[in-house]
């Protein structure tokens, strides 16, 4: 890397955190992706799918609760900035081959500053709740491989991981 891809954007001459000053950006078309899972018993994902839960439906309440976090990104991340007008999707898939279920979120705003962050805080606090929501039936449920998926607006473009 060069330039300025190198350094730390949220800290200033002296080590300091700060707030990115993004007044001079155009404003673009931002979207973000992300993902993650949590992992469980075979027989937790069973009766998740079943609806056999003492606090309800499992998907649906976590996928709410993933829109609710990740319009919230800015009250929970101390540096991030508010976006008014984002949109956040959540959805949940279970998998059986994990078992367990995948969470995948995209965030949109036409703004001066990306969205990445919503998408992932959507993810994290969408699993946290299927957590939540199941802990009496499997505590050792785990949440992995929450990660940024793509990225596109603004300055740097558009981004990908690779696979």
């Amino acid at each position: 890397m060069s330039g300025r891809e190198d350094r730390l954007t949220h800290l200033d001459a002296e080590g300091r955190a700060r707030m990115v000053d993004v007044t001079e950006k155009d404003v673009t078309h931002r979207r973000a992706v992300a993902e993650g899972r949590i992992v469980m018993a075979a027989t937790t994902l069973e009766r998740i799918v079943a609806g056999d839960t003492a606090k309800g439906d499992v998907l649906r309440t976590a996928e709410l609760a993933g829109v609710m976090g990740g319009k919230k990104t800015s009250d929970l991340i101390p540096l991030c900035h508010a976006l008014p007008g984002v949109s956040v999707r959540v959805s949940l898939e279970p998998d059986p081959a994990l078992p367990g279920i995948r969470a995948r979120a995209e965030a949109t705003v036409t703004d001066r500053t990306g969205v990445e962050m919503e998408a992932l805080t959507a993810v994290s606090v969408a699993l946290l709740t299927v957590y939540d929501m199941a802990k009496a039936v499997d505590r050792g449920m785990r949440i992995e491989s929450v990660r940024l998926m793509e990225k596109e607006g603004g300055r740097s473009g558009s981004w990908r991981a690779e696979e």
